[in-house]
């Protein structure tokens, strides 16, 4: 059983915008993930805010409906 021959085939020239494209991939993996990071951090301070306003809006909804001390 004979191998087949193999034949070089030209390997394609880069273009440019894959070229470009390739250094953009590399230069911002890091920048996706601080975004990621950043993005996380921004949805846990928003539901600590829902947190608080939720709270605050308790404690003004039980003082305002509270009865006057009768002395």
């Amino acid at each position: 059983m004979e191998a087949a021959p193999l034949r070089a085939t030209p390997r394609p020239t880069p273009s440019v915008t894959g070229t470009l494209r390739a250094i953009e991939a590399v230069l911002l993996r890091s920048g996706q993930r601080t975004a990621r990071r950043n993005a996380w951090t921004s949805v846990l301070e928003d539901r600590r805010r829902a947190k608080d306003r939720y709270d605050a809006e308790y404690v003004l909804e039980a003082a305002a409906t509270r009865r006057p001390h009768a002395t």
